[in-house]
C-alpha cells in the first residue's frame, strides 16, 4: 500500500457514520450486508447510507456485488489488512511490539 491509498482509506473512515458502517460490515464478514439490513441495523436513511457506502467503496474499503435485484456490500478485507500493515510497518523501530511482561517498560521507553 502506498501513502496516497492509505490517506484515502483513512479519510473515508474519519467520519462517524462511515466508521459505523465499516465496523458493521466487518462484523458481518465476507457474506456482507444489503443496504436495507445496514439501514435497519444502524438506523440510517437510505439516501444517507448510499452516500456513505459510495465513499467507502471509492476508498476500496468496501466492495459491492449485485445478486439479482439485491446489492451486497462487503468489507474488502485484503485492503483493510493492507492498511493496518501500512500503519504498523515501522512500529517500535523494527523490534517486536508484543505486550511486555508485567513491570517491563512499554515500547517507546529508552530500553524498548
Amino acid at each position: 500500500m502506498n501513502e496516497k491509498t492509505a490517506v484515502l482509506a483513512l479519510a473515508a473512515l474519519a467520519q462517524e457514520t462511515r466508521l459505523r458502517i465499516f465496523r458493521a460490515l466487518i462484523g458481518a464478514g465476507p457474506e456482507g450486508l444489503t443496504p436495507s439490513a445496514l439501514a435497519a441495523m444502524l438506523g440510517l436513511a437510505g439516501s444517507n447510507l448510499s452516500f456513505h457506502l459510495k465513499e467507502l467503496t471509492r476508498s476500496d474499503l468496501v466492495t459491492v456485488e449485485r445478486d439479482g435485484r439485491q446489492l451486497f456490500y462487503r468489507p474488502h478485507l485484503d485492503h483493510m489488512n493492507g492498511l493496518v500493515g501500512y500503519l504498523v510497518d515501522h512500529c517500535c523501530q523494527g523490534e517486536d511490539c508484543s505486550p511486555s511482561p508485567k513491570g517491563a517498560k512499554p515500547c517507546g521507553a529508552p530500553t524498548c
